[in-house]
């Protein structure tokens, strides 16, 4: 069937967002077309306005509208601990369990040489520069346990080893191959609290 073409050019978008198939982007598409425009022109601002206004902390490299961000300015938060995730969502996925209290690196990536993302293209030098000038007694390594997870996960162990700091792994009650952002707050609490040192 041919879409008249700004129809066409909404699903075509829809369609750029992971996971969204032809069918989802078409419902969203005629979803959009339904609602009033004042609600769609809300909308349109809330997008922009997130784009202009979210950018990432210059200290662990969260998304977040303040720089340094929320977490890394919690005077409550424990600072001796470092939680690296692999980006903001896992971020996201653990602070729902509200169970951990320390801060966290976001690495922004993991490392992938296949699909050529290296060493240089994510957050791991800031990371060595934090546990080098920063109180840090522990890191916790909570990347997703795929082949890229698991070799950051390696990369990052063998250059912090030297710091003589615990580096702790999250437990993973979590199938192998699923990605942290949609594992449940049980499964991730327990992992967090079932971490073991790394030898």
């Amino acid at each position: 069937m041919e879409y008249t073409k700004p129809l066409a050019q909404l699903i075509e978008f829809f369609q750029k967002f992971p996971g969204v198939g032809p069918k989802s982007a078409q419902r969203m598409a005629f979803h959009l077309l339904k609602m009033p425009l004042g609600e769609v022109q809300r909308f349109s601002q809330i997008l922009v306005d997130a784009k202009e206004n979210i950018h990432y902390c210059s200290t662990c490299f969260n998304m977040s509208a303040s720089d340094p961000c929320e977490i890394c300015t919690d005077t409550r938060r424990d600072n001796s601990v470092i939680c690296v995730v692999a980006e903001t969502k896992d971020l996201i996925a653990i602070e729902k369990t509200r169970e951990y209290k320390g801060l966290y690196h976001v690495l922004q990536g993991t490392l992938s040489p296949l699909d050529g993302i290296g060493v240089e293209d994510i957050r791991i030098k800031e990371l060595l520069t934090r546990v080098a000038d920063e109180n840090v007694k522990e890191v916790i390594l909570a990347l997703s346990p795929s082949v890229e997870g698991e070799a950051t996960s390696l990369y990052i162990t063998k250059l912090i080893k030297p710091f003589n700091i615990k580096v702790s792994r999250i437990a993973f009650g979590l199938p192998v191959g699923s990605d942290l952002e949609y594992a449940d707050e049980i499964t991730l609490a327990k992992a967090i609290e079932g971490r073991r040192v790394i030898d």
